[in-house]
């Protein structure tokens, strides 16, 4: 139940960018797509964890892509719940990883859950905005 653990983070090793986004371990303002501005998460929604996990690249490189292509990323936010998001869809599994997806635009992954563990579902900051959007 890694989702509903507490979490605690020095701030002052995460990147400025980073930092500015978490307080108390919570997201201070709304974590929106990059692409669209959708709200994907309300401020304090969710869980600052760092966890090293593949994601694949958002946009294609190449026609030979293919999901296996992609990056490492560490700072994530996460939620124990899909009725946690505002806004968001599942693209598609790949062995036990389901990718997440803005639902309005369908950009993505934005982040994943392995399926192994229903309780925590992942939003990496890398592939959203955060934006004070007022309540």
């Amino acid at each position: 139940m890694e989702a509903a653990q507490s979490y605690s983070v020095d701030r002052s090793t995460l990147p400025k960018e980073v930092a500015e986004q978490v307080k108390d371990c919570k997201n201070v303002n709304s974590v929106v797509c990059e692409r669209c501005q959708s709200v994907v998460l309300k401020p304090l929604a969710a869980t600052f964890v760092q966890k090293k996990a593949f994601l694949p690249h958002m946009k294609k490189k190449s026609d030979d892509q293919t999901i296996e292509d992609g990056e490492m990323l560490q700072n994530y936010w996460v939620v124990a719940d899909m009725f946690d998001f505002e806004n968001v869809g599942f693209l598609k599994t790949v062995g036990t990883i389901k990718y997440l997806i803005c639902a309005d635009c369908e950009v993505g992954p934005i982040g994943y859950q392995n399926l192994e563990d229903k309780t925590a579902l992942y939003v990496s900051l890398d592939r959203v905005k955060h934006l004070y959007v007022s309540q």
